[in-house]
Parts: structure tokens; C-alpha cells; sequence
């Protein structure tokens, strides 16, 4: 598959984690950093677009460089250091729970050729799962690296990543499995 036909979407990442079960989705975060952060520099290497789709944390006039302030203010700064957004890449900011959701992230996949997400990110029994369906109505293949998505709960994760596997059709093999 040529590269221009993926991009690669991290879900929530750029997080200030200030919610009640934060510190729970902050120890999966640690946990899938280091996968992350090698699947955001394989596909920098190979010129793949990465989309930033972030939750406004209900603050509508929030904006890029405001979310990466608030999250590296918060207990995951040194996690978020570790996947921060290069210039050159994409952010897009969501109200709800699926990145399409009154976003221009498909306007902006339609544009750049995109025919197969790879998605990361966090909660993978939510957010993730909300757009990856939303991907799935709207015809694109589906790559979930297994390792580069979490959730509060382990089991839910699971859960989520076999439904999205067995109902979506997702890749939810690891990230390194995943040529580029």
C-alpha cells in the first residue's frame, strides 16, 4: 500500500487528565508510550500524515497550542512530551466522543487520498471505538495497533479492540507488525 493512502490519527493523547479515573488511563499511557512514540516516528520516516483529533475538555474556544499547555500542565506532561505534534502535522479538535463528530476529519482524509486509518490513542473502549465506527460507516480499512491503545479498565480494552476486530474488520495487531 502506497504511503499516501494512510495516515496515522492519535486519539486524545494531548490529554491534562483531569477526571476522576485519570490516574488509571494514565498508567496505560505509560505502558503504550513507547509504542506510540516508535509508530509516530516510523511514519514521520515514511512522509505518513499524522492527525492530532483531540477532545475540547468542553472549553469551546480551546485551541491547539492551548490543549498542549493545559496537558503539559497536567500529571501526564512527561508522556505527552514524549508524542508532541510537529508543525507539520494535523490537529483537529472534537466535541464528543467519535473524531468525525462535527470535525473536518473527513473532509480532510477525503483530501489527502486516505483510504486506511491507522488509530491510536485513548479510550480505546470509547473514543477510539466511536471513531473507529465511524471510519467503518464511512468505508475506510481500520489498523489498531493493540499496543497503542488504551483504556481505564484492561478488560474493556480488550473487549474493545476484539469488537473492533471482529465487527469493524480492524488490523489490531501490534504496531511494529504494521508496515508502512
Amino acid at each position: 500500500m502506497a504511503k499516501k493512502d494512510m495516515a496515522l490519527l492519535i486519539i486524545d493523547m494531548i490529554n491534562p487528565l483531569q477526571f476522576s479515573e485519570a490516574g488509571m488511563l494514565l498508567n496505560g499511557m505509560k505502558q503504550m508510550i513507547e509504542p506510540l512514540a516508535d509508530l509516530i516516528a516510523r511514519a514521520r520516516h515514511k512522509s505518513v500524515p499524522i492527525i492530532y483529533v483531540n477532545d475540547n475538555s468542553g472549553r469551546w474556544e480551546s485551541d491547539r497550542d492551548y490543549l498542549i499547555h493545559d496537558a503539559l500542565s497536567g500529571p501526564g506532561a512527561s508522556v505527552v512530551r514524549r508524542i508532541l505534534p510537529n508543525p507539520s502535522d494535523y490537529f483537529i479538535i472534537k466535541p464528543k466522543h467519535s473524531g468525525f463528530f462535527a470535525t473536518p476529519l473527513h473532509a480532510l482524509l477525503h483530501d489527502l487520498g486516505i483510504e486506511t486509518i491507522i488509530l491510536t490513542g485513548v479510550a480505546g473502549n470509547i473514543c477510539v471505538l466511536f471513531t473507529a465506527n465511524d471510519a467503518y460507516m464511512r468505508d475506510y480499512k481500520l489498523i489498531i495497533p493493540q499496543d497503542c491503545c488504551v483504556s481505564n479498565v484492561k478488560e474493556d480494552n480488550e473487549y474493545a479492540l476484539r469488537m473492533m476486530n471482529q465487527v469493524l474488520g480492524a488490523d489490531t495487531r501490534a504496531q511494529a507488525e504494521i508496515k508502512l
